[in-house]
């Protein structure tokens, strides 16, 4: 259950920022997880190009953490698989496969092709309504964003206040591209096959292009638009998740 705010979220994550300021991102990531300054706490992952890396150090701290797994319906076939792979790979015991519920795809979406008029309205759909779900009994999520991406995350905290009874946990924020690529190898973790084909960042199939070289590594997301987030963090630097009934969600698929 979440926790009592008798100490206000702001202040709480004032104090965890002060506290691990100077701890490295596997500390951040094992004392996030048992800081009753924290709370209950999900980590949020797409199963992405850089994913396995929260999800290793989840796997070796705390392998039962809930891992949130977003499954938009139209996600690559390669990242489907990688998700089984690698969350079996890891021993990882407690993956919820989240998805949008089907009366919500039928009434919203009934011939898929929303996000050819709307990618902002497809993701709310398939994306920020489900997790935001999905997220209602924890006090924090742990996200993979880093400052080196840019854009509203060049100015990361490990921990940052998402609402007034929430906040999100950023570990690897002030990593760079080499560490994520070195701790991959050092750990002989899996790497997404896209990646190999060019898609250093991976997101729906009908969204996601592969990325030329030279261009900014998420260039590839959302090709041509001025979007640069699907929602579940920020928009125009707001957060843009809302409330909404638990009709809207499907119950939650646990996998191995």
């Amino acid at each position: 259950m979440p926790l009592n705010d008798r100490i206000g979220i702001e202040d709480r994550v004032t104090a965890l920022n002060a506290r691990y300021r100077h701890h490295a991102a596997t500390a951040v990531m094992e004392r996030a997880l048992r800081d009753p300054d924290v709370g209950e706490v999900a980590l949020v992952s797409s199963f992405g190009a850089e994913s396995v890396v929260l999800l290793h150090m989840v796997s070796v701290i705390a392998p039962g953490t809930p891992v949130l797994f977003i499954d938009t319906q139209m996600l690559f076939a390669e990242t489907l698989a990688y998700q089984e792979e690698v969350a079996g790979k890891l021993g990882l015991t407690n993956v919820q496969v989240i998805r949008a519920a089907e009366a919500a795809i039928t009434r919203d979406d009934p011939d898929g092709t929303l996000h050819q008029f709307s990618t902002d309205a497809c993701c709310t759909l398939r994306k920020t309504v489900p997790l935001e779900n999905a997220l209602s009994g924890y006090d924090a999520w742990i996200t993979g964003r880093k400052r080196f991406q840019g854009g509203q995350r060049a100015a990361l905290d490990f921990f940052e206040v998402e609402t007034a009874s929430r906040m999100k946990i950023n570990p690897l924020a002030h990593w760079d591209k080499q560490d994520v690529q070195d701790y991959m190898i050092e750990n002989r973790l899996p790497r997404h096959p896209l990646v190999a084909q060019g898609y250093p960042s991976i997101g729906c199939a009908p969204c996601t292009s592969p990325v030329k070289p030279g261009e900014d590594e998420r260039a590839g997301r959302w090709r041509g638009a001025a979007k640069t987030e699907c929602g579940i963090h920020f928009i125009g630097g707001k957060a843009v998740r809302v409330k909404s009934g638990a009709q809207e969600i499907e119950n939650k698929e646990k996998v191995a």
